[in-house]
Parts: structure tokens; C-alpha cells; sequence
């Protein structure tokens, strides 16, 4: 790839995440021209939300260095994704980006509960930009025995050269088996499932609070939705519709034939 394509890498989860290491590194290793800026602590939930701390009408931006990446200039924002992937388009960071990658999520970002993620709000807000941008997650559970970033980030960067084919403005969704092994998980196209892994309920209400509770969900995904695919293990791909522009077509994605034919599956 040219180092002509410029990459923002930045995440929900803050600076310090390894998921964001791991995927910068990926990205410099596949030849892209690439600035990392997250938040300076963790910002999960805060779906495209463009809030930022203020002091005298200035957000603090540090610059830091991060560990295997000498030659990167990276940023921690005390603000939310969506804001730093705002402010990176109007040249915060140096050159504006070309493709804003926002992961790798612990934890998959499927079904409409994508709603609330600033992983996702970090992609979509891309889009809204006239970027391209794409949001990546890796399906870990609560309690994994190891966490395999960089099959989240290689998957992450080969689907690269598919986004860069698509329009400005074009935003995917991607989600990955945590799995680690000689072959990587197939891509396949898929379509938002009803809810998420999980369902917020409501477990008590008060005179003057609620408390809340989180739930496996119980309802069953149809099989070309995104929590069927992950559970199956493949990596999901989501075409995401951002407020501006139309959703990217995934017909061409490497792996969407098997998807028409169940006979390849």
C-alpha cells in the first residue's frame, strides 16, 4: 500500500488499550501512512457524542509515545472518539485522514445496540466526513483465556484495500472470532441482528432510582446476521449507513459468494 493513504487509528476503549497498539502496528506493517489519537481514559458507550473537557475553551491534547511504534505520532484527547475522528478531519492531527480505523473493541459490536459504541460512533462520524471508515471488535466474551488481538488486526487491514474501493464516506462494521490459528476466519456479509449479545433490563425502580442489569440475550439471530455469523465463527461485515451518503455494497466482499450459495457454506 501507499504511504500516500493516510490511517487515524483511535478507539473507545483509551491510549493505553493494546487492541489500538496492536492495530496501529498492523496498519504501519501493511505500508499506510499512519497517526494514532484516542482518548486519554476509557470512553465506551459514548456512541458519536463530540464531547470533549474544556479549560479556557481548550481540549487538552498530550502527545505520547507508545511502545513498538517508534516513528507514530500518537495523542491522547480528553474527549470522546467521535470528537477526535471530527477534529482529526479538519487537520488536528496533521494531514486529514483518509480511512479512520477505530478498534480493536474488546468485546463485539453487533446487532442495533451499535447504536450506543464509540468504537462504531468513531466510524460512522468518519462518514459523515466524506472519510471512509471502518470500526473493529473482537468478540472476547467477559472472561476470556487470551485475548488475540492480531487476528482482529490483520483481518481488520486486509479489508482495506475492499474499503478503500468504495466510495468516500463508506463505513463497515467488522467483528472477529477470538481465535488464533494457521487459517483466519473467513469474512462474510452480514446484516444487523435484532439486539446485541447482551439486553440492558430494568432490575429495580424506586422512588428515586432505577438500577439496571445486563442479560444474555435470549432471542435466536436469523442466520445472516451478524451475532449468527461471529457465533459461527466467521468475521462479520456490516455495511454501515451513515446520516449522509449510502451504505457500501458488499457484494464484492472476499467470501460474500459462499453467502449467496448456503451449498459453499
Amino acid at each position: 500500500m501507499s504511504q500516500s493513504i493516510r490511517v487515524l487509528i483511535t478507539n473507545d476503549d483509551g491510549i493505553a488499550s493494546p487492541g489500538l497498539h496492536v492495530l496501529a502496528a498492523a496498519a504501519v506493517r501493511a505500508g499506510f501512512d499512519v497517526v494514532v489519537a484516542a482518548p486519554a481514559s476509557e470512553a465506551s458507550g459514548s456512541s458519536s457524542s463530540i464531547t470533549a473537557v474544556e479549560e479556557d475553551g481548550r481540549i487538552s491534547v498530550e502527545e505520547c509515545e507508545l511502545e513498538e511504534l517508534d516513528g507514530v505520532k500518537a495523542f491522547a484527547v480528553h474527549g470522546a472518539p467521535a470528537f477526535i475522528t471530527m477534529i482529526a478531519a479538519h487537520g488536528a492531527f496533521g494531514p486529514p485522514p483518509d480511512v479512520v480505523l477505530s478498534g480493536v473493541n474488546r468485546g463485539a459490536n453487533v446487532g442495533r445496540a451499535i447504536l450506543h459504541s464509540g468504537t462504531v460512533g468513531a466510524a460512522l462520524t468518519a462518514g459523515v466526513n466524506d472519510r471512509r471508515g471502518m470500526a473493529v471488535s473482537l468478540d472476547t466474551g467477559l472472561n476470556p483465556d487470551a485475548i488475540h488481538w492480531e487476528t482482529a488486526a490483520q483481518l481488520a487491514t486486509g479489508l482495506l484495500p475492499f474499503l478503500l474501493e468504495q466510495e468516500p464516506g463508506s463505513v463497515l462494521n467488522l467483528n472477529v472470532p477470538n481465535s488464533a490459528g494457521p487459517d483466519l476466519p473467513e469474512y462474510r456479509a452480514a446484516t444487523l441482528t435484532r439486539f446485541g449479545i447482551v439486553q440492558t433490563t430494568l432490575a429495580e425502580r424506586g422512588q428515586q432510582h432505577v438500577r439496571l442489569a445486563i442479560a444474555d440475550t435470549a432471542e435466536t439471530p436469523d442466520p445472516d446476521s451478524d451475532a449468527a455469523l461471529l457465533a459461527a465463527g466467521y468475521a462479520s461485515v456490516t455495511a454501515l449507513q451513515p446520516v449522509t451518503g449510502t451504505a457500501p455494497s458488499l457484494e464484492r466482499l472476499p467470501g460474500a459468494e459462499a453467502l449467496r450459495d448456503p451449498g459453499q457454506q
